[in-house]
């Protein structure tokens, strides 16, 4: 995808108005605002913690692959009014129908979510990551008075 930009989660921190997650590319990060569910869920599995039963996420990713759906990498694709937008995209195949790909509409987390399970990639368009300010001092700044407290 050499159109797209590839970033990981950096971090995700608890905030007053949720979690922030992280993601950057190693030349800048950007945030957004989550659900701390979602957060929680992300970190968990960042952290190598497996429940004790499949979550939600879990669910979702072992029924798709039930019927022949691997998911290859989750775009976030536009922001409108603070809110982010993004895109699943899945390959699916099996003995009914040949290779298709499927592409969903979704929510950021629960792509993030998704894609931390899979181990698959996480793309943004390149227009919306140009267009937000990188926070790198921001992100550095809260784990160190996260180390103070």
């Amino acid at each position: 995808m050499p159109d797209l930009v590839r970033v990981e989660p950096i971090a995700l921190l608890p905030t007053q108005a949720g979690c922030a997650v992280f993601l950057g590319n190693g030349k800048k990060v950007i945030f957004f605002y989550i659900d701390p569910a979602i957060g929680n869920s992300i970190n968990a599995v960042l952290a190598g913690q497996a429940p004790d039963r499949p979550l939600t996420h879990d669910l979702f990713l072992m029924a798709m692959e039930a019927f022949g759906g691997k998911l290859l990498r989750v775009v976030i694709v536009s922001m409108t009014d603070d809110v982010y937008y993004a895109r699943l995209i899945f390959q699916a195949e099996n003995e009914i129908q040949e290779k298709k790909i499927v592409e969903l509409d979704a929510r950021p987390s629960d792509c993030i979510a998704l894609a931390v399970r899979a181990q698959c990639p996480i793309f943004m368009v390149p227009a919306l990551w140009k267009s937000l300010p990188d926070v790198s001092d921001t992100l550095e700044e809260m784990r160190k008075q996260g180390e103070m407290d």
